[in-house]
């Protein structure tokens, strides 16, 4: 009788090991069609992951002279945390509806003062 319940519980922690490991793929899965389109301004560029015209994968904003600075990314009612390096990616994960075009758009800050705000606009 423990050798048939050890069997069922092996089974079950077997069954629910496979079923995780195939939740977390789907969860994790690339996008069918993600596009990226990038700018640069004069002290950041700005890149951004999308699918279609409404969906935000992520932001990702680099400073162009390599130097640490407060960066920020914002598009539609999405305000991300801000990060104190020199390139960071924001991940936004989200539907966006804004016509006639997207704008996504990256920051940066140093010493408290906003050096530079610059958009991607997605068609």
């Amino acid at each position: 009788m423990t050798t048939a319940r050890r069997t069922r519980r092996r089974t079950a922690t077997v069954a629910a090991a496979f079923m995780a490991a195939v939740g977390s793929l789907l969860v994790t899965a690339a996008p069918a069609r993600a596009e990226v389109k990038s700018t640069c301004g004069t002290y950041i560029c700005v890149a951004t992951a999308y699918q279609g015209r409404d969906y935000v994968q992520d932001i990702t904003v680099t400073t162009r002279d390599g130097l640490a600075g407060t960066l920020r990314a914002f598009v539609g009612d999405y305000r991300g945390s801000r990060a104190n390096v020199s390139r960071w990616r924001f991940v936004v994960n989200q539907e966006i509806r804004e016509y006639p075009r997207l704008a996504v758009c990256g920051g940066l800050d140093r010493g408290g003062r906003v050096v530079e705000n610059h958009c991607v606009m997605i068609p």
